[in-house]
């Protein structure tokens, strides 16, 4: 599930020791996990450092910043984006594509051998440029109007943003209309909106956060601001904090065959293609199933695609999401029957003895992944699991209690779904 914020990454700088606050030259080790580099002795940190990289810095406690790269990496490149630098969204584009890719996979390899698993590793999706379909904009007050942007790297500073290689197109050719927009909801001083913007079939889905609530909210005069600057810009919904703001059409997605009505707020994967290649990587290793679980299923991304082959309960802990996939169910007729419950898997697992006609389960969890759930999964009769993850801390926890009730790590497939930064999901298939 993915849809958070990645961690900056940072190289790991070894001898010598520089004096607080004086310049140095250090040589860099590698790049550590989740992007923070530590060598014990001295313990310095050094963004966009890469390994073999010599480079002369100043030195400010535990972390330093780069005045030269005095013998550059050979697998350094330009990074393309103007915002580099500053931005603190991609933190990762001045590393060559393929020891980039080879690094996010080790991240996973390294934290799956400490428990004693070596899995299959296949080769990682990447995804592209210009593919993410949602953005979470953070809005200041500028001059002569709103800014838009990201929060500079290790601050609160917000890099206004003309451009976002990561972005799809259309999102980006909004840019100037989401100003517009944010402007209202700058009224009180205290608030400091993030618009999260998603390009849905049938146009723009905002929703707006950090709104200042206390002193009474979003004034009348601002709301009608806000709902004029949606409408000139053909906007098919805006919502701030779930209530409906402005509202012109019916957000939708398309989920395999199906047509869902988008939930305000709600969960979607940041890239729709690699979305659809999960997906598909689920489908393809349960082929044959006679019953599947898809839990944490939000509004059915993976529900449909696996109600082609088999029988689906699907359950998720959003009542809205619940509703947006059953509503949906007649837009894709020739499914197999489809079951859908809203209920929290966390403080109520799918247990064991209700999966008497369960012989498969796709689990996606949020962040904190599947700790309950998995032991209620290693105890059922099922003999296949998909494990889709966003976090591989909790995805190695989860997939030991797996292991150790029986199953078999066999495949481990990396996925970037978030390019340029040392955020890494994964698609991981047992087997009993």
């Amino acid at each position: 599930m993915s849809h958070r914020k990645a961690p900056r990454s940072k190289g790991v700088a070894v001898r010598p020791r520089a004096p607080e606050g004086e310049a140095a030259v250090l040589q860099i080790d590698h790049v550590g996990a989740q992007g923070d580099g530590i060598v014990l002795e001295p313990r310095v940190y050094v963004p966009f450092g890469l390994p073999g990289e010599t480079v002369s810095v100043m030195r400010h406690g535990d972390h330093a910043e780069i005045v030269e790269v005095q013998t550059p990496s050979p697998d350094r490149i330009t990074a393309p984006c103007q915002h580099f630098g500053d931005c603190g969204g991609c933190s990762m584009q001045h590393w060559r594509d393929e020891p980039y890719l080879a690094w996010k996979t080790g991240l996973v390899r390294n934290l799956l051998a400490r428990e004693g698993l070596e899995p299959e590793f296949l080769s990682p999706y990447a995804a592209r440029p210009g593919s993410r379909r949602r953005l979470a904009l953070h809005a200041r007050k500028g001059v002569g109007g709103a800014e838009l942007g990201f929060k500079a790297r290790r601050s609160w500073r917000l890099v206004a943003i003309k451009d976002c290689l990561v972005a799809d197109p259309r999102l980006v050719a909004a840019l100037p209309a989401l100003r517009k927009l944010a402007l209202p909801f700058l009224e009180h001083p205290k608030s400091a909106p993030t618009l999260h913007v998603t390009l849905t079939r049938t146009g723009l889905d905002v929703d707006v956060s950090g709104v200042e609530a206390k002193s009474g909210g979003l004034s009348m005069d601002a709301r009608i601001a806000a709902a004029q600057a949606a409408g000139e810009a053909d906007m098919a919904r805006v919502t701030m904090a779930g209530e409906i703001i402005y509202m012109a059409r019916q957000p939708m997605i398309s989920f395999g065959p199906a047509t869902v009505a988008l939930p305000a707020a709600s969960f979607l994967q940041a890239d729709a293609q690699a979305e659809a290649f999960m997906a598909k990587e689920a489908v393809a290793a349960l082929a044959g199933s006679k019953g599947i679980a898809d839990l944490f299923c939000g509004a059915g991304a993976f529900t449909f695609r696996l109600a082609q082959i088999a029988p689906v309960y699907a359950a998720d802990s959003s009542a809205p999401a619940i509703k947006a996939l059953s509503s949906a169910l007649a837009s894709a007729p020739g499914l197999k029957p489809v079951v859908a419950e809203a209920r929290d898997l966390v403080r109520r697992p799918y247990l064991a003895i209700e999966m008497k006609k369960i012989d498969s389960v796709v689990f996606d969890p949020p962040r904190a992944g599947a700790e309950v759930q998995c032991g209620e999964i290693g105890r059922s009769g099922a003999s296949r699991v998909v494990a889709v993850s966003c976090n591989p801390v909790s995805f190695v926890r989860d997939a030991r209690i797996l292991v150790d009730a029986g199953f078999k790590l066999k495949t481990v497939r990396p996925v970037d779904q978030f390019l340029w930064s040392p955020h890494i999901e994964l698609v991981a298939v047992f087997e009993r």
